[in-house]
Parts: structure tokens; C-alpha cells; sequence
């Protein structure tokens, strides 16, 4: 039966479609770090007629991109000046990136290769220890003793 009002309610859903659920466990985000990232303004799903998020592919792999900056020590408010910046055209990435903007991201940049510096001498430091636990094990073991004839 026609609408008598004219009014179209179709929610347009993304291709293959999943629930926050199923992203979650493809992705390894938790479903209220989506929320987050949602609130955040770095992930826009759809919605279905139900009012449920939708989510595609394109979701999943900026969710995994979303994480892994957060998880590499930058700050939401950074991750979406980034993921932003991504497609400006070079031709107007000044006019899309202010100094103040660069100047943030410059700082951000020194702050993770302190970062990396630190954790690499962390793994230097465990590497070392774990060849030394190793090879006084190997002299602790008994040497097999010959058989008597």
C-alpha cells in the first residue's frame, strides 16, 4: 500500500551490513570503544530501520586504523584531525591544515618517537636478560653421563 503522505522511510543500509557485535569481534575493538569512537565523531555508521547501527567493510577497516593510532598513544582529538586530512587534495592541504594544526601534529610526532625510543631499549634490555636466563639454564642442565659397558 502507498504511503498517503508521500513521505519516504527508507534507511539507506551500507552493503553487507554487521552489527556492532560482529564488528567488535572482527575487528578486536570493544563495542564501547566503537560507541566512543562514534561519540568521538571518527566512525559514522548507518542505522537500519530499527535504529541499530550498521556497519561495512570501510567501517571495520577504520576502526582497526582508529585503534591502532589510540593505541600508539594519540589522542582522539589527533586521530580525527588525521583521518581527515587523509583525502585533502595536496593542493588543499593548507588551506585544511592550519600551522596550529601542524604544529599539534609536530608534537605529537616528537612524543611517539620518544615513545619508540623508549620501547625499544625496553626490548633491548628484555632480550638481553632473556640471553642471559637462557644460557645459564643450558649450564645447569646435567651433561649425559656415558653408558657402562
Amino acid at each position: 500500500m502507498p504511503s498517503t503522505l508521500g513521505i519516504d522511510i527508507s534507511v539507506k543500509v551500507k552493503g553487507n551490513a554487521m552489527k556492532i557485535g560482529e564488528l567488535a569481534s572482527r575487528t578486536g575493538v570493544s563495542t564501547r570503544m566503537l560507541r566512543h569512537y562514534e561519540a568521538q565523531g571518527l566512525l559514522a555508521p548507518g542505522r537500519a530501520a530499527n535504529a541499530y547501527r550498521t556497519y561495512d567493510e570501510a567501517d571495520a577497516e577504520r576502526a582497526v586504523r582508529v585503534a591502532g593510532l589510540v593505541r600508539a598513544g594519540v589522542p582522539t582529538r589527533l586521530v580525527k584531525v588525521l583521518l581527515d586530512l587523509e583525502n585533502v587534495p595536496d593542493d588543499e592541504l593548507v588551506a585544511a591544515c592550519p600551522r596550529s594544526v601542524a604544529e599539534l601534529l609536530h608534537t605529537e610526532l616528537e612524543g611517539l618517537d620518544e615513545r619508540i625510543a623508549c620501547l625499544s631499549r625496553s626490548r633491548a634490555t628484555l632480550c638481553s636478560f632473556l640471553e642471559r636466563a637462557e644460557a645459564a639454564a643450558a649450564d645447569l642442565e646435567p651433561t649425559p653421563v656415558p653408558a657402562r659397558v
